[in-house]
Order: structure tokens, then C-alpha cells, then sequence
């Protein structure tokens, strides 16, 4: 076998081990074949070849290369049954991928692979970016563009389907931008508060799952544990949307990513800077999406508020992977350069009673001019999840000035969510 097969093979291989859902491949490079145990996860197998040919990440939408066309289904065909197709002697990647100098106008991927990703997508659950490809999120990402650009044509994608939307806490864009997207594309969403159901209370987490699961298409859960949002995925047999835990909130990360796009083009390489709280569920999923997607994200918090280890450790290989520079600082010089400055309220919900103690931590970390200055950037951006206390967290100048897009970032909840909806449930 071609070194660059081995090669080729090795890294395929190693992406798939570290991605859930993994599979098991029992290698002998001295006989060229492979043995795939367990379930192959196709997309794992696009994300190594995209990795070792140095392609853009977004190998679901565009590919700078010509593919050809008897190969690339003999390959997806074989895909299905193990990594045979990329380990014949007589299919080097140079065969199996005869390759063009990169052009201005990359040519559009084969349908085949957005196919394999809607598959993938289909019946998934989204508790937190963890569990996802950098190469699902970007597909995903791509669809909430399109769906924002066709926001005023009429579609009845979700007709005859309905939405269990469970809320521990209150919230005003994530209730909106779930009802809306579901109710408008011809779904029933129906709202379910602690009031309206028994959650934990005279009946278990786990016996509502069952019955919420033989009577909606999907279920949208916004609480307090991330248990919970877990224990319904684990139960109910259907979709399961992480609208927010004291955990993560990746619908608020993934409309994030969106407006950093919006502003600057690919996310990738850029540089953001979450200035505040390093612990919270706003930090913590910009720290996963970011690891996974290569933006360059950096925590600046006192240092009892640092975002935990343990989290860390698991997003430090992502991060190797994608190219993604992760630090964490308590120095306010850490904006230099900065593409966008994120902040989020000082006190979440249900840490009220330590108002004051955060007011004292958290005041020289204030978000306004003067630090939005220090990025040396006049292009760079504000960004917050919202509600926004301003006057603590941020200057009132800065969040309603030219440099915000704290509206923008509203907006794209909805169509962020409309996207996972689409993509897991159609």
C-alpha cells in the first residue's frame, strides 16, 4: 500500500475512534484491508479524508475537487460495509480523489454526501455540541443561512408534527424562536411549564419521557439539569432539544457562530473573547462549538470563575484537531485582537442570592468602550445571549451602539432552531 494510503487510512481511522458514534477497525497494513465492527459512522469516514487532504472543513457543502463519478459511488457503496474501498492497492487516494489546483469557484459537492449527513441527522437528539461532527454543525450552520434567506416564503415542513416544549425557567427567546419556527412551517408546538405537568414531581423524569415521547414528534426541554434534558433523551424515544441547563445552551452557541459568520465570513480562525462568568452555560457551549468549528476562543475571568478542567481536557483534542487556539485568562489585555467580545449576566438563574458577591468579582470585567477599544479592532463586534442587565455586564453605549450585534444574534435564535428541527426531523 502508497505511504499516503496508509496514511490516509491511519488518520480516517483515528477520526472515527474519537467521534461519537465510534467504530472499532481491526487493521493490517502489511495485507491492505480492513474489518469494521460495530455501526460505521460515514460522515467520521468524510471528516478523515477531508482532514488529511487539508480541505475546508465544510466538506458537506463545498469540495475543491473532481470526484470521479463511478469511484465516488463504488466508495459510498463500500463505506456501508467497512474502509475496504480506501485500502485496495489499486485505489490510491490520488486515484480514488484525482485532485485540481484549487480555484476561485470550488465545484459543488455530489448530493451523495449531503445525503449521507441528512441520514445521519435524521431522529438526533441535541443536548450538546459534544455529541455532533464539526462537519454536521457546519451542515447544520448552512441550513440556517438558507432558512433566514428564504424567512418570508411560506413552507409546511413540519405539518402534521407536534412539540413538547418543557420549561423549568423562563425565557423569551427561546420559547419565541421555538414556537415560531415549529408553528410557522404548519407543527403544533404546545407549551408545558412546571405548573402544567408533573416533571419529578408525583410522576419521574423518566415515566414523562415515555408518555411525552408516544405523543409528540419531539421533545424541547429548558431547565435546571442537564440530567434531566439527558434522562428524556434517554426515555422518550424521540428528537430532544437542549433549549437551555445550567450545563450547556448550544441553540444559543450555534446562532452565535452564526453571527460571527454573518460579520466576518467563516468562522474559522477567528478570534472570540467571552469576557465574564467562565463557568456558565453561555461560556462553556462557546467553548465546545468553538473547539469543534477552529475559532480561536478565549475565556477572561477572575480566576474563581474559571470554566471547569474537566471540560477543557475533553475539548483539547477538538480543538488540536480543528485549529482552534483555547486559552483562559484572568487578563483583561486578552481582547487584543479580538473579533467579537461576548458577555453574559453576572448572576444566572438561580444564583440570585450571590448578586453582590459577583457585582464585586465581576465590575472591572465590564464590557464597554474603553474595552472594546483594547481589542484594536474599529471592526470588531459586541455580542450577548440576552437578557442584558446594562450597567453591570455591560455599558448601555456599547450594547445599543454600531458595534453590537446583540439583535442580530436574537434574530438568528429562530432560524438556528428551525435549522436543527429541519435537520433532525425531516
Amino acid at each position: 500500500m502508497p505511504v499516503m494510503a496508509k496514511h490516509l487510512l491511519l488518520e480516517t481511522i483515528s477520526v472515527a475512534k474519537r467521534s461519537p458514534p465510534s467504530f472499532v477497525c481491526v487493521t493490517d497494513l502489511n495485507r491492505h484491508r480492513a474489518r469494521a465492527k460495530g455501526s460505521l459512522n460515514i460522515p467520521n469516514v468524510l471528516s478523515g479524508i477531508s482532514h488529511y487532504l487539508s480541505f475546508v472543513p465544510r466538506l458537506t457543502t463545498l469540495i475543491p475537487m473532481q470526484i470521479n463519478a463511478r469511484l465516488r459511488v463504488e466508495a459510498f457503496s463500500l463505506a456501508a460495509q467497512g474502509l475496504s474501498c480506501f485500502l485496495k492497492p489499486e485505489l490510491s487516494p490520488a486515484r480514488l480523489f484525482p485532485l485540481k489546483k484549487r480555484t476561485a469557484s470550488p465545484i459543488l459537492v455530489s448530493m451523495s454526501i449531503q445525503e449521507t449527513l441528512q441520514a445521519a441527522l435524521k431522529g438526533r437528539s441535541l443536548l450538546t455540541w459534544l455529541d455532533y461532527t464539526p462537519e454536521e454543525i457546519c451542515y447544520i450552520l448552512d441550513v440556517s443561512k438558507q432558512v433566514k434567506r428564504e424567512k418570508n416564503v411560506v413552507h409546511e415542513r413540519f405539518k402534521g408534527k407536534t412539540l413538547a416544549l418543557l420549561f423549568e425557567k423562563r425565557s423569551t427567546r427561546t420559547r419565541c424562536a421555538f414556537e415560531t419556527a415549529f408553528g410557522e412551517e404548519g407543527g403544533h408546538p404546545v407549551f408545558l411549564s412546571t405548573a402544567d405537568i408533573q416533571l419529578g414531581a408525583k410522576e419521574s423524569i423518566e415515566d414523562t419521557a415515555r408518555v411525552l415521547g408516544r405523543m409528540f414528534s419531539a421533545i424541547q426541554f429548558r431547565g435546571f439539569k442537564q440530567s434531566t434534558v439527558e434522562t428524556l433523551a434517554s426515555y422518550s424515544g424521540a428528537p430532544v432539544y437542549n433549549g437551555l441547563t445550567d450545563a450547556f445552551h448550544p441553540t444559543q452557541a450555534l446562532a452565535d457562530i452564526l453571527t460571527l459568520e454573518e460579520s466576518f465570513g467563516e468562522c474559522k480562525g477567528k478570534k472570540l473573547c467571552f469576557v465574564g462568568d467562565g463557568r456558565n452555560n453561555v461560556a462553556r457551549s462557546l467553548l465546545v462549538i468553538s473547539a469543534q468549528l477552529g475559532v480561536n476562543f478565549s475565556i477572561i475571568t477572575p480566576k474563581s470563575l474559571s470554566p471547569d478542567p474537566g471540560l477543557l481536557k475533553i475539548c483539547a483534542p477538538l480543538a488540536q484537531r480543528s485549529g482552534a487556539l483555547i486559552t483562559v485568562s484572568d487578563d483583561l489585555a486578552g481582547v487584543a485582537g479580538a473579533d467579537a467580545l461576548y458577555t453574559d449576566v453576572w448572576v444566572s438563574m438561580g444564583e440570585e442570592a450571590k448578586v453582590e458577591e459577583r457585582r464585586a468579582l465581576l465590575k472591572p470585567y465590564q464590557v464597554n468602550q474603553t474595552l472594546m477599544d483594547m481589542t484594536g479592532r474599529k471592526d470588531a463586534i459586541f455580542l450577548h445571549c440576552l437578557p442584558a442587565v446594562k450597567g453591570e455586564e455591560v455599558a448601555a453605549d456599547v450594547i445599543d451602539g454600531l458595534q453590537s450585534r446583540a439583535w442580530d444574534q436574537a434574530e438568528n435564535r429562530k432560524h438556528t432552531i428551525k435549522a436543527i428541527l429541519l435537520a433532525t426531523l425531516t
